[in-house]
């Protein structure tokens, strides 16, 4: 990136961090009685334009839809200031990955294609006009025919890999992993690629979270050290190669989390005694330390790192609301909802 492009970038960073939500705004949001409610509070913000199309009657979907467009346009044009910054454009097939992941899961659950079409936004994928290798794996008639049509893509061989698991296993989860290794060994990749030392710890941070977690994932699903090995990418200095096979050698899923002791994701180690908790703890943890983390990227002025801290605040953001709007739909109380989206505490 030329230095002219990194001060734009930068400074373009900087101005949306400036237009981030803050909690009481969320609080806010959180304590709506009703969707019609929220909808006015989110008018309220500058949300105002993403949610101005949506019709009556109000669903979370809807609005969940529309602020993934709104994302998509924020990524877009992040990774255009960016300079075609190839880890940035790996954070943005997280659109694509979360189209895929819906309508595989779909089919499994034995969803029809008129079922599974309504929930997929293709909007990010029209920007890069990439929409065919979604609408392929869509009219695809059955999962056999869905990993065919995606052999030639980035997709391909670990889709194929998560389907043979999935037939051995029976846990849909496994795709989400599968597709996650995807994204990150794409960031993994252009890391290193871009050899952008500023990036390495905001990028780095999320392929250790993806290592770690699908390690005690794994364990707790029962698949053997060679199963395990295969969902993991390349290690990082934050979370090298020794502790991650420590950890898949591990008895157990507690022992594989007290082997993080002695590394920078000591404070993360959860309390909880039963492995589902003690898993879930430790995800929500790590994402509130990737949170901060983007955060700290603003602390040293036009470094390309700021682009990368503002993608993964504002995914936060509108994760964030796509909660807030699901839970006041479902009457979730608002200290529930709070208790779980990613804010600074």
């Amino acid at each position: 990136m030329g230095g002219s492009q990194k001060v734009f970038a930068a400074v373009k960073s900087y101005s949306k961090k400036g237009r981030l939500l803050p909690k009481s705004e969320f609080q806010t949001l959180a304590e709506s009685r009703d969707l019609d409610e929220l909808m006015t509070r989110i008018k309220n913000t500058n949300y105002a334009d993403a949610v101005s199309k949506i019709s009556k009657p109000f669903t979370s979907e809807k609005i969940e839809s529309a602020l993934k467009s709104h994302l998509a346009d924020i990524h877009y044009s992040i990774s255009k200031t960016g300079g075609g910054s190839k880890v940035l454009e790996a954070f943005y097939l997280k659109f694509i990955i979360s189209n895929l992941k819906l309508i595989l899961k779909g089919r499994i659950l034995g969803k029809s294609q008129e079922e599974i079409e309504p929930r997929l936004n293709l909007h990010a994928e029209e920007l890069i006009k990439q929409r065919d290798v979604i609408l392929k794996a869509l009219v695809a008639k059955d999962l056999e025919e869905i990993v065919s049509s995606l052999n030639s893509t980035v997709f391909g061989e670990d889709i194929a890999k998560a389907v043979a698991l999935y037939n051995d296993k029976k846990n849909i989860q496994i795709f989400d992993t599968y597709f996650d290794k995807i994204l990150i060994q794409q960031l993994s990749a252009s890391l290193r690629i871009s050899g952008d030392k500023d990036l390495a710890r905001p990028v780095g941070m999320n392929i250790d979270f993806y290592n770690l977690l699908s390690i005690l994932r794994g364990k707790f699903w029962g698949l053997d050290e060679q199963q395990i090995q295969d969902l993991l990418v390349s290690s990082t200095s934050g979370a090298p190669k020794d502790l991650l096979g420590r950890m898949i050698a591990a008895e157990s899923v507690k022992d594989a989390l007290n082997e993080l002791t002695n590394t920078p994701y000591k404070n993360l180690i959860p309390q909880s005694e039963s492995d589902i908790d003690a898993i879930s703890e430790f995800e929500r943890a790590f994402e509130m330390a990737i949170y901060k983390g983007a955060k700290n990227t603003f602390t040293r002025m036009f470094s390309t790192s700021t682009s990368v801290g503002i993608t993964i605040l504002t995914s936060y953001e509108v994760r964030n609301l796509g909660s807030i709007a699901f839970a006041v739909e479902q009457k979730i109380p608002p200290q529930i909802t709070m208790s779980k989206i990613i804010i600074e505490e």
